[in-house]
């Protein structure tokens, strides 16, 4: 795992100063890659190619970066693994490159020189972002791989083009611009993370999951758009069409056969690794896998807190316990956590607001301090219907596909009227410091839950779900929606099957935005390297072709998974209620976050910033203090953005 950044500057200067200005961007990613670093400068052409190296496989300085290709024709600065570089170099033609180590990036550069750069991508099975220089050609390719597991950004920025890992690399260039992007900020209030492809600056991208773009050497700005190499949206609609056709103990056998083949490619590495286990089920399968394949007991990490409706420690230790793995835990306290609070905006570099940023940071700190490599059950939820919202989502949808359009036209604009008479009702309560009324509150929430009626996919259904607000300019006036995952029909996979669409919406919008960018800072800020079995391309073709009743009974989701992993772990540890990795927010900001809030969205300082309609944050933020509304996901949204803001 490493970082990589660089940039193409149209305006020239000396090769000395490009390595200067390249080697500034690296610095700002050193937690990414802190064993080593490297810059590389083409002599002929006014392009940087920066890298912070982790040092994961192939210790050597053969494995050093950016690498030159055998033939000197291609230069690549390269962020993930490649898990099946082995297999890779046992190919006809890339086997006959002169290799001089045996890492997976000089395997890339095999596959590029003999097949050229699209097809050697398509190839690739594993989590990467990478930077590729043609000297023949003069021109610069990036890609990212399948789920989007590693970030890219990239942008025009006055006479450059710029990329990085993060954007902090991109912001330390002199050409870069800071122009908000008004609308992507609307949205991520909406949903608590920005949506690719757009990002918080108004200059800058995110390169989409599976896509290549290619930046030639005369390229005006924004005018090279990506390409997709690999698009979930395509696996959603051949595993409608092309079911599993085996028994349901057919798909637990091929189930457990495709994990173990996804497991073990991610158990190759030079240095020792163990796994993140919350004591879930996607954790709890992956150390069964990882233990079976182990000649001794895998190290497993932990992290718990004294609020019991927190807790999922002693679960992970009963799993731990039984799989007799070296298990590691740590009870953190509320000091603790809320004094990560001040680092999550230097960590996620953008507006983030998942909180369990801040209980995923803090284990991946304690994992850290003996490893270099952890894997994670991440993904699981997404390909097997695992969150509840795919079961109150279905039975949404099926309750409004009884209503007429007319009669649903007519739900929302009455709610919403209902709910804004009780909040004027209940302010005079709150603004003598008084409890609002009960029935003031059940109106709020009658209000909040009413844009259900108005839906006419289930997509749209699960959006209202990750809904903060109601609309993008209610905080951000001006504010439209942009074309991205969440609300745009184009990228939403056209199948019958409500339970697939949902499953598609959230692999293509709150995977690749919220968990994967959650894990990759948090593992990153502390220079660990977080793998993802469940997210094995494999393993999503084959969980999207299963009937859906092989996933969800009615009740539960997860079912061929839960039922495999019996096999491994006593049903008893595992079945229960599923928890989420959080914090209790809500609290937090009533009680000890309480000044700190006040402070950053104050009516001065909303008044000084310029950027929020003031009046609907105080409102947001009274009806939360004083029990009218859970705004915490909101306000938390709302502060994590003015947090970011603060420290710029």
């Amino acid at each position: 795992m490493c970082g990589i950044t660089g940039f193409i500057q149209y305006s020239g200067g000396s090769p000395e100063d490009l390595a200067r200005r390249c080697q500034g961007m690296a610095d700002t990613i050193v937690h990414r890659g802190p064993d080593a670093d490297g810059v590389w400068v083409d002599p002929a052409f006014p392009v940087a190619l920066g890298h912070r190296r982790l040092s994961i496989i192939d210790l050597s300085d053969a494995g050093a970066q950016p690498m030159v290709s055998a033939s000197g024709r291609y230069v690549l600065s390269f962020n993930g693994e490649v898990y099946n570089f082995a297999r890779l170099r046992r190919e006809a033609g890339v086997s006959a490159y002169p290799f001089r180590g045996h890492s997976d990036t000089e395997v890339i550069l095999a596959a590029v020189n003999h097949l050229g750069v699209e097809k050697a991508v398509s190839m690739l099975e594993g989590m990467f972002a990478l930077a590729l220089w043609d000297r023949e050609e003069r021109c610069l390719w990036l890609a990212r791989d399948r789920v989007g597991k590693k970030p890219l950004y990239y942008g025009w920025c006055g006479n450059s083009f710029l990329f990085g890992s993060e954007l902090k690399a991109l912001r330390q260039h002199p050409d870069f611009e800071r122009d908000l992007d008004r609308d992507a900020l609307g949205q991520y209030l909406q949903y608590g993370w920005v949506s690719q492809p757009r990002s918080i600056y108004s200059s800058v991208r995110k390169l989409p999951p599976g896509s290549l773009l290619r930046v030639a050497q005369d390229c005006k700005p924004w005018s090279a758009s990506p390409a997709e190499f690999w698009s979930a949206r395509e696996v959603a609609e051949r595993g409608e069409r092309n079911r599993f056709s085996g028994s349901y103990e057919d798909a637990i056998r091929e189930l457990d056969d495709v994990l173990a083949q996804a497991v073990g490619d991610r158990m190759v590495a030079d240095v020792e690794l163990g796994a993140l286990l919350s004591g879930g089920i996607d954790s709890s399968m992956i150390v069964s896998l990882m233990q079976k394949q182990s000649d001794r007991p895998v190290k497993t990490f932990s992290i718990g807190f004294s609020e019991e409706k927190y807790n999922e420690a002693e679960y992970a230790a009963a799993v731990a316990h039984h799989l007799k793995t070296d298990h590691h835990e740590i009870y953190v306290t509320p000091d603790q956590a809320l004094d990560v609070v001040a680092q999550l905006p230097h960590i996620y570099d953008e507006p983030f607001a998942d909180s369990s940023q801040i209980p995923t940071y803090l284990v991946c700190k304690l994992a850290r301090q003996q490893l270099k490599v952890v894997l994670t059950g991440d993904g699981g939820d997404e390909q097997m219907a695992g969150y509840r919202r795919y079961r109150d989502c279905l039975s949404h949808w099926r309750n409004v596909q009884r209503i007429p359009g007319s009669a649903r036209s007519i739900v929302q604009p009455v709610a919403e009227a209902l709910g804004s008479g009780s909040w004027r009702f209940a302010q005079k309560y709150a603004n003598q410091g008084k409890t609002v009324p009960r029935w003031t509150r059940k109106l709020g929430k009658v209000s909040q839950r009413s844009c259900n009626w108005a839906a006419n996919t289930p997509q749209e259904i699960l959006a209202n779900k990750f809904n903060k607000c109601l609309a993008v300019d209610q905080f951000v006036s001006g504010a439209v929606d942009p074309a991205t995952p969440l609300t745009d029909p184009s990228y939403w996979a056209d199948v019958q099957d409500p339970l697939l669409a949902m499953l598609h919406y959230d692999y293509c919008g709150y995977l690749p935005d919220d968990i994967l960018v959650k894990v990759d800072r948090a593992s990153m800020a502390v220079g660990l390297e977080a793998r993802a079995p469940l997210l094995d391309h494999r393993v999503l073709e084959l969980a999207w072709s299963l009937p859906t009743d092989y996933l969800f009974d009615g009740k539960t989701g997860k079912r061929v998974l839960r039922d495999l992993l019996t096999q491994y772990v006593p049903r008893e540890l595992i079945d229960r209620p599923k928890r989420g990795f959080s914090v209790p927010i809500k609290e937090w900001l009533v009680g000890p976050l309480r000044d700190w809030a006040e402070d950053l969205v104050s009516e001065q300082a909303l008044r000084e910033q310029g950027i929020f309609d003031v009046e609907n944050v105080r409102n947001a933020w009274q009806q939360h203090l004083y029990g009218w509304a859970n705004h915490s996901e909101l306000m938390w949204s709302i502060l994590m953005f003015q947090a970011w803001w603060k420290a710029q």
